[in-house]
């Protein structure tokens, strides 16, 4: 069949996206599901740095590529053997494929399964296969087995996630990345206790939901910090007990005093390094910080190495929330219904296709929180 796409062809070409393009809008060729595949009708994707992170090359994957990793569409066909979905199901994409038998998701940790790592590092899907295509020849890879910006995907049945048909899918696609990764770091990384004091660091969709995540766990103070006063703005509204503006004065020293000391628990999105050293810095002793964004990977951290003994510091990276996506997206869906978790605020504007590479200009300016692409 023949679905319209964006594919990124080349990474690393220059600002503004506007005018590079980076992002080709074709029609390409999309072959039927095979054994264990299915064919999704995607409805909403939402436009993350992640994806950033590769079209701006710090983040290099397989070329040509077929982008997009956070969705939710509807199952049109099922390949054979597919026992776990039906046509028609309402379903949220999990950007790691878990496969459910290799040694992390036997031990309850599928966002490092290990086969699906690898066919993301490839460009392929859980199965190998890749369905895109140009013409006869030239393949086309799958962006985290995902490849949400499409209006018609193929995906591993491990990649998918059944939601509730009333569940709006604009609203639906935000839980299988903002919502699960940053929610996912407060209650699954970080594991932040009731009254205990949270900063989050960098207040895009994931932090911000971070901060939707904090709150509903109950922790006080709440510390927003963000360059953007918008978005500081936005996190109040979102729970934030305080803000602070991270171009004006002492970030570590506002916090610290906000926190009398330290906060708990720090978790940082924004994917640099120097700004994971301030996070690490805003927290008191026997305090953890929890890193969320992906730094360049030339990018080395440098902290005080006797304060994670003398003081009983601890630093844990988090992938996809730590989340097991089967468990974690239908329980944040449900906290969201009951107004703990208020995703609606998440959504900056609703963009068509052709506007995809301004839209990504507009994310990296740091203009919007999440821009949600409709089909």
């Amino acid at each position: 069949m023949k679905t319209r796409a964006a594919v990124l062809g080349e990474m690393g070409l220059p600002q503004p996206y506007a005018q590079s393009q980076p992002l080709q809008v074709r029609e390409v060729d999309l072959d039927a599901p095979g054994p264990g595949e299915v064919l999704v009708e995607v409805a909403a994707a939402g436009l993350c740095h992640s994806d950033l992170s590769v079209i701006n090359g710090s983040r290099p994957r397989v070329m040509p590529m077929v982008m997009g990793h956070e969705g939710a569409g509807i199952v049109r066909a099922l390949g054979e053997g597919v026992t776990e979905l039906a046509v028609d199901d309402h379903v949220v994409f999990s950007f790691v494929p878990m496969c459910g038998r290799c040694e992390y998701c036997a031990i309850g940790r599928p966002a490092l399964c290990e086969r699906g790592n690898r066919a993301n590092g490839t460009g392929a899907l859980l199965t190998g296969s890749r369905r895109f295509h140009n013409g006869l020849d030239t393949k086309l890879h799958h962006h985290l087995g995902v490849s949400s910006f499409s209006h018609f995907t193929v995906a591993a049945q491990e990649s998918l996630v059944r939601v509730d048909a009333d569940l709006p899918l604009e609203k639906a696609a935000l839980f299988g990345c903002a919502v699960i990764t940053g929610v996912g770091a407060v209650l699954n990384t970080a594991r932040v206790e009731p009254g205990t004091g949270v900063v989050v660091f960098g207040l895009g969709g994931v932090g911000l939901s971070a901060v939707m995540g904090a709150r509903a766990t109950g922790a006080n103070p709440i510390v927003a910090v963000d360059l953007v006063a918008s978005k500081l703005e936005l996190a109040q509204r979102m729970g934030a007990t305080h803000v602070v503006n991270a171009g004006a004065g002492d970030v570590v020293a506002s916090v610290r005093e906000i926190t009398k000391g330290g906060a708990a628990y720090a978790i940082e999105t924004v994917g640099n390094e120097r700004v994971l050293a301030q996070a690490y810095a805003a927290t008191g002793r026997g305090g953890t910080t929890v890193t969320v964004g992906l730094p360049d990977p030339s990018r080395q951290l440098s902290i005080q190495a006797v304060s994670l003994v003398a003081e009983e510091r601890v630093v844990r990276g988090s992938y996809m929330g730590s989340a097991v996506p089967r468990r974690d997206v239908p329980r944040y869906i449900a906290m969201y219904r009951a107004g703990l978790l208020p995703v609606d605020l998440l959504v900056s504007r609703t963009i068509g296709l052709e506007e995809i590479n301004s839209a990504f200009d507009a994310l990296q300016r740091g203009e919007v929180v999440r821009q949600v692409l409709r089909f």
